[in-house]
This record gives structure tokens, sequence and C-alpha cells, in this order.
């Protein structure tokens, strides 16, 4: 791709807004509309387009310096100057050589691929496919220590979850060891070890991990990064497994974090587009800002993309976006920069991940009730409506609207507790959990 002059772009702008009068602070959070994006002065004062770093000097490391409120607002002046006649251009499109992955084995190894020779590798595996199969998409790079913590937490909560033995893992610090018996690792350690006797020698799932952050080396890639042609790939790859593979959609869940959402998203929709057909699901965890557009075309994640689409928020005005994109937005303690006990952006994106890991583990399904709310406000004075839901794993297919929740600032994060009793009661839809002779919730797959 050309390299984008980021110096002499924000060069540009500055010229442009020191010749507009209207230049003034801002007043406050906007939505993320493009309504009036050719004035970026009412949003971003002259002194502020200065101040702006290089895109090559924006690094997750640099933003783990920053506080909270520093980090946010660095992102957010530089989202809506990207909007200024879209400077940043979605040309980044990483070879499909280059993006790695690998599948979890039923010994807990990785089986590497590159994403060209992710089917072949799928074929080579037996009984792939007999239950679920869950498709992780990370969004940001593994060299950055709490991007590779939270993917590490997700992939040992699935292997968890499908009876796959862990793999070794390199960190070995006396503080890691010791979260081992915390009650995120062990939510309910006789009720699993139970079920992991019942289900020895049997696979309930498997796990592919497309490693597409790493692929993404600085803020500039990360800006003008090719939602749909990366999308496009993976469509055809997901195609490609149903189609050669006989892996049906309606057992594939796929999960993307970050950019990646919407990349998961971009996909849902080409596999629809190729096979008539819908996935079974689609989670996005704190879905990113879209800071490079295709001109005259809607993109990234949306409702509609797969069967039923969720959506964790966990750094709206941070690296994330407070826009609702799915059937169901989660905002855990409200929209906000990010969650209690996240010191930085980066970690409060990746708290998203790591909260569905720690609904992922057996027992753990229940950790973070949720209640429907217009506001933060309006949950907290106990004026939210409709049934109760859990975010994570175990979310409610019939929901629609959005969630707020409260969470601790450490492991465990979720609460565990029933959510408050509600005023109002307010369903979209007809249940798919049954109710069994024994008040207990039985489900069924949607279909």
């Amino acid at each position: 791709m050309n390299p984008l002059r980021s110096l002499c772009v924000l060069a540009c702008l500055l010229a442009v807004a020191m010749g507009n009068p209207q230049t003034g602070n801002r007043s406050g959070r906007r939505s993320n509309s493009l309504d009036n994006v050719e004035q970026p002065s009412n949003w971003v004062s002259p002194r502020e387009i200065e101040n702006l770093p290089s895109l090559k000097q924006v690094t997750l490391n640099k933003l783990q310096e920053m506080s909270l409120e520093e980090g946010a607002t660095l992102l957010d002046n530089l989202y809506h100057l990207s909007q200024f006649n879209r400077v940043f251009k979605p040309d980044y499109t990483p070879e499909p050589s280059q993006i790695k992955g690998y599948i979890v084995g039923e010994r807990g190894q990785k089986i590497e691929f590159n994403l060209n020779t992710l089917v072949e590798t799928v074929k080579r595996q037996q009984n792939f496919g007999d239950d679920e199969v869950t498709i992780f998409i990370q969004g940001l790079p593994e060299s950055n220590a709490q991007v590779q913590k939270a993917t590490r937490k997700l992939v040992n909560a699935y292997q968890q979850r499908y009876n796959l033995q862990p793999y070794p893992t390199t960190d070995s610090s006396s503080e890691e060891q010791r979260q081992r018996s915390s009650s995120e690792e062990q939510p309910q350690q006789q009720q699993s070890r139970k079920q992991n006797d019942d289900q020895e020698d049997k696979k309930s799932g498997d796990l592919i991990v497309i490693k597409l952050g790493n692929a993404i080396e600085d803020f500039e890639q990360f800006a003008t990064l090719n939602i749909e042609r990366v999308g496009e790939i993976i469509g055809n790859r997901l195609v490609e497994l149903t189609n050669t593979v006989n892996v049906p959609q309606e057992i594939i869940h796929v999960i993307g974090s970050g950019p990646a959402a919407h990349v998961a998203g971009v996909a849902g929709r080409q596999f629809t587009r190729q096979t008539g057909h819908k996935l079974r699901r689609i989670t996005a965890l704190d879905p990113s800002k879209i800071y490079g557009k295709p001109e005259e075309r809607l993109t990234g994640l949306a409702r509609g993309d797969a069967d039923f689409v969720d959506a964790i928020h966990t750094s709206a005005y941070g690296m994330g976006t407070s826009l609702r994109l799915a059937n169901v937005d989660f905002y855990p303690n409200g929209p906000s920069t990010g969650v209690p006990g996240a010191d930085n952006v980066v970690e409060a994106s990746m708290r998203a991940t790591r909260y569905f890991a720690e609904s992922v583990r057996p027992g753990n399904e229940r950790n973070f009730p949720a209640v429907a709310a217009s506001s933060y406000q309006e949950y907290k004075q106990n004026k939210g409506y409709g049934k109760r839901a859990y975010m994570g794993i175990a979310t409610d297919y019939d929901l629609e609207g959005d969630y707020m929740l409260q969470v601790n600032s450490k492991s465990p994060f979720g609460r565990s507790t029933p959510a408050q009793t509600q005023r109002g009661y307010h369903q979209v839809h007809q249940p798919w959990r049954q109710t069994n002779s024994n008040g207990q919730q039985s489900s069924s797959r949607r279909q």
C-alpha cells in the first residue's frame, strides 16, 4: 500500500482548522455519525491537532503508558480527524499467507496453519465438526502482554469446556500459578471435575484461532485495515469448511476482538452471499471504531450478519465504539472509556475477552447477569426493564437491545448474583430456553 504521510496530512488539517472561524472546544462525546465531517475543527482544536503524534508513533505499548483518559482522548481525536475527507483509506490487506493461526488439538497441542491452508489443515483432523466449532479472530498483536494474556485465558477456557488438554504456557509467574485456583480458573471445582470425568475421551467442540492481529504492526495498519477484503477472505474459507469438510453453519460460532469483530461481521455476510445461509452466531468483543471506511459503502459488524449477533463494549469511548452494532449490546458499567480495574484503553478493551473467557468456563456461564436499560443511571436506579439476561457464552438468542451490568475490578469479574428485580417486563421474542419440571432451564440449539 502507499504509506500514509501522517505529518503532511495533519499539517493540511491544521491549515483547514485554523482557517475555520468556528473552531472551539468540544462540549462532550458525540455519536460516530459522519454528519458534518467536513468541519473537523468543530471537534478538535488547532492545538490538539498540533500535538497529535504521527501514526507510526502510536503503538499499544504507548497507549498503555497513558492514563485511560489520555489514551481515549488521543484515539478520539484521531478518529474524528480520520473522517475528514476520508484521509484514512482502507488499503491495507495482509496476504492470507501472512495471517497465521492454529487449531487446538485433542491433546491441547497447537496445529498451526496459514489462512490459505486452513481448510487443508482441518481436513486432516479426525472428527472435526462433530459438535460445535468456535473460531476466534484475534484483532490485536500478541506482542502486547495484555492481548497475549486475554487470548490465553480464552483459549484455556475453551480447552476446559471442550475437554481439550491444555498446551504448555510460557507464563510461569507465581501470580499466574496462584490464579489457577481462583474462582475464574476453577469456579466450581467439584462440579467441573465431575463434568470432565463424565466427558473423558469425548470432545464437545473444536477451537480455531486466527491471529489476524499479529499481521497488524502499527496504528497506520490498524487504521487502514481493509475490513471488507479480509472479511471476504475469511468468509470464503468458512464456505470451504461447509462445502468440503461438511461443517454445517448451524454449529459455527465466530468471535472477533477489536477490528476483528468487524472482520467477523463481513465474513458472516460473505458466507451468506455465497451459500444463502447464515452462521449460527457472531460475538464481538469490544468492537473498534472504523477509521478507514470505503466510499459509499457500509462496512463492519451489523445485526443480521449471523442468526444471532452479540457485542460486549468495555472501552466504548476508548479503543472501542459506543454504537449499537448487534442484536444485543452489553455495556459493563455503562458506556465509558473503560471498566473497573483497567488503567488504560488497551487493558479496558481486552477486558471484553477476559469477561467472555470467564463465562466460557464450565460453571461460570451465568456469572454476568444483566438487564435492559437505556442509560447506566437508569440501571443503577433500578429502572431497567425486561427479562434478566446473561452476558457471555450463555446469552439467550432472543435478546434485543442495550443491556447493562456491574462487574468486579479483579478476577473473578462476574458478580454471579441475580439481577435486581426490575419494575417492568418487556420481552421482544419468545424465550428459546424452556423451563423443565424442576424449575431449571434447558436449552435447545437454535437452527
